[in-house]
């Protein structure tokens, strides 16, 4: 018997880094608005550089820890079949942390991309199409010194402890939004 007297939760808050704790709970506030989401853009700040310079946050923001970081979600994301391409556009003033990012996406197992047609919305089809397909949630978010998450929820296991955490799930995307960070 442990002489911890926190719950399990606490205890897993307690070995999450800071970033990794703002992530599950952007990702957490994302999944609660469901399924067939538009991308979503998120700036990160410090609580305590959110709070210095909004002191007006300080109600929305409570007791919440001054070295944990917060999300703002950045509304008006223009439309884009090509995020890649809509990243290329962003840049981040020096007040913004890190910047986190969930879009949705289609996986299927590599033998579906085999004979696929020319056009792209032709292939889009078909592959939504295919029987083995899955939808997931990707949530990847960065901070401008290197660190990295990314969280991955699929919609046929979606609840919030069926969410899987790694900082390799989706390096084209960290690499694309840590580009964004650069001075």
């Amino acid at each position: 018997m442990s002489d911890d007297p926190t719950t399990p939760g606490q205890q897993l808050k307690q070995v999450l880094t800071p970033l990794a704790e703002c992530a599950l709970d952007t990702e957490r506030h994302v999944a609660a608005a469901g399924w067939d989401q538009a991308p979503r853009l998120f700036a990160i700040a410090r609580n305590s550089d959110l709070l210095a310079r909004e002191p007006a946050l300080a109600g929305q923001l409570g007791a919440a820890d001054p070295a944990a970081y917060s999300t703002i979600e950045q509304e008006g994301l223009p439309q884009t079949s090509n995020i890649e391409s809509l990243l290329r556009q962003l840049a981040w003033p020096p007040e913004v942390d890190g910047v986190a990012l969930a879009l949705e996406r289609i996986v299927v197992p590599p033998e579906a991309e085999q004979g696929l047609p020319d056009n792209p919305d032709a292939a889009t089809d078909a592959l939504a199409a295919h029987p083995d397909r899955a939808d997931v949630r990707l949530l990847v978010a960065v901070l401008r010194d290197g660190e990295s998450i990314c969280l991955l929820r699929q919609r046929a296991h979606d609840d919030d402890d069926k969410v899987a955490v790694g900082n390799d799930i989706a390096p084209g995307l960290v690499h694309a939004l840590q580009v964004t960070l650069e001075d």
